[in-house]
C-alpha cells in the first residue's frame, strides 16, 4: 500500500487520555498569532519573567563554548557545580549538604521525572494540593502512579497541612508533593507547618518531595529550605525562575544519600546528562556578584506585586490570600464569569490582555479563578489594568 493513502495509525498510549494540555500554552500561541496580525498583547499568562539572563551568566556560557566544553558531563552533573550548589545551601540557609547528594538535572521538570520514576510504582498514590501546577500530577501519571488532588483554600493558605495529609493518607499513598511557594497562588508553607507535614509523612513511611523553584522569590520574610528537615526529604529546585535561566533548562535535586545511585542510573538512561553549557554558566549564577543583580530583579517583582494586587481588587477580583512568593496572583473572577476559560479568551481578544484560566491548575474552583503573572515591567502592568478597567466596566 502506498503510504500516502494510509489513513490509520496504531493506537497511542492510554496514559495520554489522562494528560490534559497545558492551556496556557494554547493561550500563548493565540496571543502570538494576534501579535503577528499587528495587535499589541500584554502577556500576563506565562510564568517567565521578562528579565534577560544576567550578563555574568551569559558570558560564562560563551566562555565555556569557546573553551570547547561541548561534551557530556557525568550524569549527575559537573562536580564543580554540585559542590557550588552544596555551598549555596550552607551560605544561604545554614544547611550543610554533601555535594554527592546533589543531582544536576535538565530543568526542575527533569528532576521531578527522575524522582517520581525512582520512588513510585504503578498504582502508588501521591498527595498534591488543588490548585497546583498541573504538570506535577501529569508526571505521576507518566510513571503510572496516581495523583490525589486535595482541595485547599485561603483557610490553609492554599497549601496542604499535616491534618489534611493525615486525613487523606490511604493504603496506597506513598508520598506527598508540596510546592513552596506554590503555583498559581504564590502561597508559602511556614516552617512549623512544613515540619509538621514532614513528621506525618515520616511516621507513615512515605516520601516527602518539596518543589522549591520559587523559594528565592519569597518577598516579605525568610523561610528555611526543606533540605534542612532531614536527609530523607527530596528537594526539587531550578535555575529558571530566580536565576533567570529558563531557556537554559537546568535544575537540581537534593536527594537522600541512598537514593543517589538509583537517580544516577535513571539519568544515564533517560537524559545522559543536563546541558553542558548551562552547567558551566550556572557556576557564575551562584557567585555573590551575580546574586546582587538577581536581588535587584527580585525587588522589582515585589514592587509589581504590590502594585497589581490592590488594583485587581479595586477592579472586582477577589484575592483571598496575599501571595508571599513567586510572581502570580490567583484571583476569584466569579463576579464577572462562571467560565474562566471563556473569560480568558474574551480578555485576550478584546482588551488584548493574556491571562491563564484556573482550570489549568485545579478542578475544584478552576472555573471561577484566573491567574495573573506579573512578569512584565510596571508600565505594562499599569496599561493592562487600564485595559481591564475599560473592558470590565
Amino acid at each position: 500500500m502506498n503510504s500516502s493513502t494510509s489513513t490509520s495509525l496504531p493506537r497511542l498510549a492510554q496514559r495520554l487520555d489522562d494528560i490534559e494540555p497545558f492551556r496556557v500554552m494554547a493561550i500563548l500561541a493565540r496571543a502570538r498569532a494576534l501579535e503577528a496580525e499587528g495587535r499589541d498583547i500584554i502577556h500576563l499568562e506565562v510564568g517567565e519573567p521578562d528579565f534577560a539572563t544576567p550578563e555574568p551568566i551569559v558570558q560564562a556560557g560563551i566562555a565555556a563554548l569557546q573553551a570547547g566544553h561541548t561534551h557530556y558531563t557525568p550524569a549527575l552533573g559537573l562536580s564543580a557545580l554540585r559542590q557550588a550548589i552544596a555551598r549555596y545551601y550552607d551560605e544561604r540557609y545554614g544547611v550543610e549538604l554533601a555535594a554527592d547528594r546533589i543531582a544536576v538535572t535538565p530543568g526542575a521538570s527533569g528532576g521531578l521525572l527522575l524522582a517520581m520514576t525512582a520512588l513510585f510504582n504503578p498504582g502508588d498514590e501521591v498527595l498534591l494540593a488543588d490548585p497546583g501546577y498541573p504538570c506535577n500530577r501529569h508526571f505521576a501519571r507518566v510513571v503510572e502512579a496516581e495523583a490525589k488532588s486535595i482541595a485547599v483554600g485561603p483557610d490553609t493558605g492554599y497549601q496542604l497541612t499535616a491534618e489534611l495529609v493525615t486525613k487523606n493518607w490511604g493504603p496506597r499513598t506513598r508520598g506527598v508533593l508540596l510546592a513552596n511557594p506554590g503555583n498559581p497562588t504564590g502561597s508559602v508553607i511556614d516552617a512549623d507547618s512544613l515540619r509538621a507535614i514532614h513528621a506525618v509523612v515520616r511516621e507513615k513511611g512515605g516520601w516527602l518531595l518539596v518543589d522549591e523553584i520559587y523559594h528565592e522569590l519569597i518577598y516579605d520574610r525568610a523561610e528555611p529550605t526543606a533540605a534542612g528537615l532531614g536527609d530523607d526529604v527530596i528537594v526539587i529546585n531550578s535555575f529558571s525562575k530566580y536565576f533567570l535561566m529558563t531557556g537554559w533548562r537546568l535544575g537540581w535535586l537534593v536527594l537522600p544519600e541512598a537514593l543517589v545511585p538509583a537517580v544516577d542510573k535513571l539519568a544515564q538512561n533517560l537524559f545522559l546528562a543536563a546541558p553542558t553549557l548551562a552547567q558551566h554558566a550556572a557556576l557564575a549564577a551562584l557567585k555573590p556578584t551575580t546574586r546582587a543583580l538577581l536581588e535587584a530583579h527580585k525587588a522589582e517583582l515585589k514592587a509589581r506585586r504590590d502594585y497589581l494586587l490592590p488594583e485587581l481588587q479595586r477592579l472586582g477580583f477577589e484575592v483571598l490570600a496575599k501571595p508571599a512568593g513567586a510572581f502570580y496572583l490567583y484571583a476569584d473572577c466569579s463576579r464577572f464569569t462562571d467560565d474562566s476559560e471563556a473569560f480568558a479568551e474574551h480578555l485576550l481578544q478584546e482588551p488584548g490582555v493574556a491571562i491563564t484560566p484556573g482550570t489549568d491548575f485545579g478542578a475544584v474552583e478552576g472555573r471561577s479563578h484566573v491567574r495573573f503573572a506579573y512578569a512584565v515591567e510596571l508600565g505594562r502592568l499599569k496599561e493592562a489594568v487600564q485595559r481591564l478597567e475599560r473592558c470590565l466596566s
